[in-house]
């Protein structure tokens, strides 16, 4: 672990020049690692938009960056989410969107600053990676530094965590990261469990799954407000949840709905209508958003309709989200789920699936997988410090 005796200066972004230089700043330093999937320039600059970014009505936000001999050698957002911080009873700032080069006196100076930022705001924790909300990028990898990550989570190199420690800094939650493997070629476990339950609870309950044949049926049926109503209460007791309002379900909407394919969208409804479980998968992206550089325009665009609509021998499926209401989670409603998703993830040939982070201690959450074949694969953490 390198320590430099050269002065680090830090600076606030206040151009829209250094924005792009923040963001950018991700596919330099990893540029050259065959495991990191970088930050979508595009998508990460709409999300520090105010005008694109709803979250930023109820979030403080100040980008850093560290310069040494007139080179960037770290960034790092501090954020304070007032919602959460209301919500949880908190005084937390975040950091988030934090890389930084190997030598510690670098992620210190960094970190002193969101410190201090803090403090002058009176905040007494602070606590990252974390985003706005649960929506962004959250949790420091610890462990799976040789899988490949998802468009939907943070890749960081081992040294990353070893100058955590070295800080001061403790583990605040855990998170576990799964490789599901698709039910074929001796994977098969004890998949007809699903089928059976999800045949089971139709008929004591009156569940049903509800499919769309056009992506305009989902927002003229109000099924984005319902779907995402689903993850404001089923996720509403998990660490630092902040509930999405419409504005926000509109955005990450328009977000997402670009990359759906709607036959990996899996709606459960009751007999009277009402949306209690939801699983989204979408074709893994990291291979497109990598060749495309991080750069939709002018060129990144092809990579990733090519892995969308043309890639006839696709690899990996992405979970994004997989969600029951709290009341129905007892019910087998998640059995619908994967009744839907296997049978259609064989034949297209996807060889598994990658779960989006879960909490580490969320024992409802951790033991919908027992039926399938899966390893924990990757293992990331949020840490936290006094201030």
């Amino acid at each position: 672990m390198e320590q430099n005796a050269r002065p680090v200066t830090i600076k606030p972004v206040t151009t829209g020049r250094e924005m792009k230089q923040f963001v950018r700043f991700n596919w330099e330093l990893y540029k050259d690692c065959p495991y990191a999937v970088p930050d979508f320039l595009e998508d990460t600059l709409d999300t520090f938009n105010p005008k694109k970014n709803p979250a930023l009505k109820f979030c403080d936000v100040q980008c850093f960056m560290a310069y040494r001999d007139g080179q960037i050698v770290g960034r790092v957002a501090a954020i304070i989410n007032h919602r959460a911080n209301e919500h949880w009873k908190e005084r937390h700032v975040r950091f988030g969107w934090i890389d930084f080069i190997d030598d510690v006196s670098v992620t210190k100076a960094l970190l002193d600053t969101v410190e201090q930022w803090g403090r002058e705001r009176g905040m007494d924790i602070i606590v990252g990676p974390l985003g706005f909300t649960d929506m962004d990028l959250e949790g420091m990898l610890t462990d799976g530094y040789d899988q490949l990550s998802t468009m939907n989570s943070i890749y960081n190199y081992p040294y990353y965590p070893e100058h955590m420690k070295q800080l001061g800094y403790e583990k605040e939650v855990g998170w576990v990261e799964r490789k599901v493997y698709v039910p074929k070629n001796g994977h098969e476990a004890n998949i007809e469990k699903y089928f059976k339950i999800a045949e089971m609870v139709k008929k004591r309950y009156g569940f049903r799954l509800r499919k769309f044949n056009k992506k305009k049926e989902i927002r003229e049926g109000g099924y984005i407000q319902k779907v995402l109503d689903v993850v404001n209460r089923s996720y509403a007791n998990l660490y630092g949840y902040c509930e999405l309002d419409p504005e926000q379900m509109e955005t990450y909407a328009d977000q997402y709905l670009q990359y759906l394919d709607k036959r990996y969208l899996s709606v459960v409804e009751t007999a009277e209508g009402e949306v209690i479980g939801m699983g989204i998968c979408i074709t893994s992206l990291s291979r497109a958003i990598q060749k495309a550089k991080a750069r939709l325009f002018p060129f990144g665009w092809w990579h990733m309709g090519k892995a969308l609509w043309f890639n006839r021998h696709p690899l990996v499926l992405d979970m994004l989200l997989v969600g029951v209401l709290p009341e129905y989670q007892d019910k087998g409603a998640n059995a619908l789920i994967f009744a839907d998703i296997i049978p259609q993830s064989i034949k297209d040939g996807y060889e598994w699936a990658e779960t989006h982070h879960q909490l580490e201690d969320n024992a409802p959450s951790q033991s919908q997988w027992k039926y399938l074949d899966c390893d924990i694969h990757k293992r990331r953490c949020a840490f936290k410090k006094a201030l």
